[in-house]
Parts: C-alpha cells; structure tokens; sequence
C-alpha cells in the first residue's frame, strides 16, 4: 500500500483545478462595441441579464445592433444579393476586425498541515506518498472567438493552447456553428428555434466550462464506476462519460435565457472512455476494448421555464430590470429539468454458444441522468442548486462452464450515483463577490472501489479509501475585479476529516488527516 487512494481527494482537487473553465469572456465584444467588459457580465465569466440576452441574439445587441457598432462589419456582398437569392451568393458579412482574445490564469495552493498522516501506519517495506504544504501552479493559456456572419449566423470557437504549462495537454473546447431564429423561415414565434452544430458543451443547468468558480461542481464531473473488486454486487460498468463533457453533433434550441421558456434538444456522441476491467472469471485479456457505442447517438433534453418577478410590467418583460441608478438583473424564479440518455459499448473476445467458436461479444449498456434545478436572484443576490442522479445498466459476463470463454450476458445489479449542489452569490460591490457553495456526490462504489490489499495477508491489512458513501465539501469564496478584464480569485475547500480503517477489525490505521485547499488564483483576459 503506497497511500495514493488516500490523497484521493486531493487529486481530485487538483484535476479539478487543472480542468477549470476554458473560455470567459469575450474581450472582442468589447472592442467591437466600444463597450466594458462589465456590460455582459457582472464578474466574469458570469453572465448579467444583458450578456444572456446577448448571447440568445447570436452575439448581437438584442435591440438596435447596428447603432451601437464602432467597427462595422464588412459585408460579404451586396445586400441586394438576397432578393436575388437562390441565383446568386447570398450576402452576409464578418466582422469588421479579427475577434480573438486571449486568457490566462495562475493558482497558488496550500493544504491542511496533517495532510501525511495516513502515513502513520503502512505496511512494512512500503513508503507512502508526500503532499506538498504549498506549491503554484499555472492554469490555461487560452485563444478563442466569437461573433456572427449576419443572417443570424453566429460561431464560437475556443482551443486551450496549453494546460497547466504543457502544450501536450491542450484541446478544443467549443467550436460550433449556430444558426439563430430559424423559427422566422417556418413562420413560427420569432426565437421558438435555433440549429447549433460542431462541438459544443450540453446545455446544462450551469455553464461548467464557464464556471466563475475555480473549482468545478463536483456532480457534473462524475463518471460511473460500478464496483469491480468483489466485495460487493459485481458491476461491468465503467461508463467515463461526465456531463461536463464536450459533445459533438447537433442541438435544437429555443426561448430566452433572461425570460420565459427556454428549451433545447441535443443529439450527439459522447467520447466516453475507461480503462478495461476483469469481470470474475473473465481473464484481463479478454476484456479488448472500452467505448460509447458508436452506432447509438446520445440524447440530451432540458426545459426550463423563468418568471421575472418585478412589479412594473414595463421592466418585468424588458431585457433587464430598470433601477435608480440604471438597469440591473431582473428579481426572477426559474425551474428547470434536464435529462440525459446513452449507451456504452464494451466488446470482449468469447465464444459462440457452441462453447468453441471465437467471436466478439459486446454488452452495450444504457445509463441515464437525470436532474432538476432551481435559480432565485434578488438584485445582487443569486441562490441556485442542482439535482442530479444517474443510473447505468449493469451487464455481467457468462462464461462457459469449466473455461474463461465469454458466451454471454446477464442484467445484475445497477451502477448508480446522485448528489448536486447549492450555491449562494452576492455582488457586494460591483467588482467584489462573495461565494458560499456546498457540494455533494453519493456513491459506494467511489469507495468500495478503491480499497486496496497487501497481497501478503489479505483481506486483513486492507486499505479504505478516505472517501465514504457520500462526500461532502463546502467551499466559500471571495472574488475580486481589479479591472474589468483581470480577476483574483480565492477559495477554501472543507472536506470532512477521515481516518482510514481496517475494515476486518475496525482498528484505526491512520491518524486523523485532513485534505482541505487554500486556493488563490489571478487570471486576466484580453
């Protein structure tokens, strides 16, 4: 035993940091418009009523877009070109300057003096792992732009150039294309349809890869491990999907995010990855390949429905509230759901039926999630949570008697998890937030699956993860604008604290140990 699982929490901290938002704010707005950065978001990348607004209209003014331009768009044509349409090109524009920006961001991090202290008592000949008390750490160094093509045509474009200081570890994020308001062409409620396709992020609850947080929610990165090591129900899951994930393929959408309904449809693959496991009986070998199931798309639906609760109905249906000293966020409620579908494939090599023929077996699994949520703002004051539970097939593989030979599959046990978040907002100043936010994630298998045996006397030197059925974490937060487009950050994350036990005994192996983070970060985008 090395003590790796029982930095687990921290590890996950740290992956957590290392994944946080890709893309925030669009600097280029700025310049197109003439305009601050404040006039989207109220703390980047946290989007106002205006910026939402914004972003429904395809990245446009939602009234009067062409007055407030500083640099015109360069027309692609003559406007004249579309009443000739369809026997010529029809005209559109770019922008009238290259709309890229840049982002980077920094962390510094310092954790509970008694981190080491499952160290305290291992197994002869073994060292344990050594957290650091503090170290520094570089985030993102992001490229990304946005705008439209007119004809409400809009594009988004982000890629990660570097991640946590190595090139290796950069990606896309999103790159789509969105056609705005196709409603107009069917003559259906001006908004009621939108066509976006490319890669995108699924329409969740909150923006995970927008997140104003350092850290991410921790539900929305959960993947499914069913538990593989036998001491509970056998579980052939190992589903890698997240709903932060990145999805490719097309969505369908509609509404308004600042006011009534807002709805979307998404139909997609999902890159779902794992690492091969050894069902009982069935040899490491045998288990060939891990992946979604490439003849099956993934269906993602939410619908969500926003009441604006100001008095005055002038400003109530308006894109943002009126105040004394200018418009503001809206007081509002809005409810929503979500709902996601997919299956798994994992081939194994077995047999046919006849016990002798060699063939490819693949047990494809359905899992789902599914969720609900709730936003309340008050002025300055924002309270959300979300609700998530999900829930994989669990299919196990049959053997032919006497022999390793796969020659089927049978239903068993499901792999499960739930849990959510609630987190509270408040602008105290307009360039000052304070965050109060709590996280939970439910799920045996997280712990069952990572207990861990000394091979020289099993199962009685056994290690348990410090995680338990349900982890907690609470983390409050202050943010800080010192300019409109540079932000410093700080969280401290709470976890509970944890003694590892000899489950055959219940001796303490451990002493009392913590991996709660100091977390401090500065970022800036241009």
């Amino acid at each position: 035993m090395n003590g790796k699982w029982l930095a687990l929490p921290l590890v996950v901290v740290l992956v957590v940091l290392s994944l946080s938002p890709s893309a925030s704010a669009i600097p280029a707005f700025s310049r197109r418009y003439g305009t601050s950065c404040t006039t989207c978001h109220s703390d980047f990348p946290k989007l106002n009523d205006f910026g939402k607004a914004f972003k429904d209209a395809g990245f446009k003014f939602p009234k009067d877009d062409e007055s407030f331009l500083k640099t015109p768009p360069v027309l692609l044509g003559a406007p004249a070109q579309a009443e000739l349409w369809p026997h010529t090109v029809y005209p559109g524009s770019i922008p009238g300057q290259l709309p890229v920006g840049l982002r980077y961001n920094t962390y510094y991090q310092q954790v509970s003096a008694n981190r080491n202290n499952f160290n305290l008592v291992l197994p002869a000949g073994t060292v344990g792992s050594f957290i650091p008390k503090s170290d520094f750490q570089p985030g993102y160094f992001s490229i990304f732009t946005a705008g439209n093509f007119g004809s409400d045509i809009s594009f988004w474009v982000d890629d990660d150039i570097s991640v946590a200081g190595a090139n290796a570890n950069g990606a896309l994020g999103d790159g789509y294309l969105k056609f705005n308001n196709i409603s107009r062409l069917m003559k259906l409620p001006t908004d009621s349809l939108n066509l976006r396709a490319g890669q995108f992020e699924l329409d969740l609850p909150f923006s995970q890869a927008r997140s104003w947080n350092l850290s991410g929610w921790d539900i929305f990165s959960e993947a499914n491990i069913g538990i593989q090591n036998g001491l509970g129900p056998q579980q052939n899951v190992n589903n890698g999907a997240a709903m932060e994930d990145a999805a490719n393929g097309v969505e369908f959408s509609g509404g308004h995010s600042y006011q009534g309904y807002h709805y979307s449809f998404a139909v997609f693959d999902q890159n779902t990855t794992g690492v091969n496991i050894s069902p009982p009986n069935v040899a490491p070998q045998n288990a060939v390949a891990f992946n979604s199931d490439a003849n099956f798309k993934d269906l993602y639906g939410r619908l969500v429905y926003r009441f604006n609760l100001e008095k005055d109905p002038a400003s109530r249906n308006d894109v943002q509230a009126a105040g004394t000293t200018g418009p503001r966020d809206h007081t509002f409620l809005a409810l929503g759901t979500f709902y996601f579908y997919g299956r798994t494939a994992q081939p194994f090599s077995g047999v046919l039926a006849d016990g002798v023929t060699p063939t490819v077996l693949t047990a494809r699994e359905p899992f789902y999630r599914i969720g609900g949520d709730v936003n309340f703002n008050y002025r300055t004051f924002n309270l959300f949570g979300v609700y998530l539970a999900a829930h994989d097939h669990n299919l196990l593989p049959v053997t032919a008697p006497g022999a390793a030979a796969i020659t089927g599959f049978t239903p068993s046990a499901a792999a499960t998890f739930s849990g959510g978040f609630v987190e509270a907002d408040y602008l105290a100043l307009p360039w000052a937030m304070t965050i109060m936010r709590w996280d939970q994630v439910k799920s045996t298998a997280d712990r069952v699956n990572f207990i861990e045996y000394n091979p020289a006397a099993p199962p009685a030197s056994s290690f348990f993860s410090p995680y338990s059925a349900t982890r907690n974490r609470f983390t409050p937060g202050e943010q800080f604008l010192i300019h409109a487009n540079i932000k410093a950050s700080i969280e401290y994350q709470i976890w509970p604290q944890q003694i590892v036990y000899n489950p055959a005994t219940g001796v303490a192996l451990t002493g009392p140990f913590r991996t709660n983070a100091l977390i401090v970060g500065l970022e800036f985008v241009y």
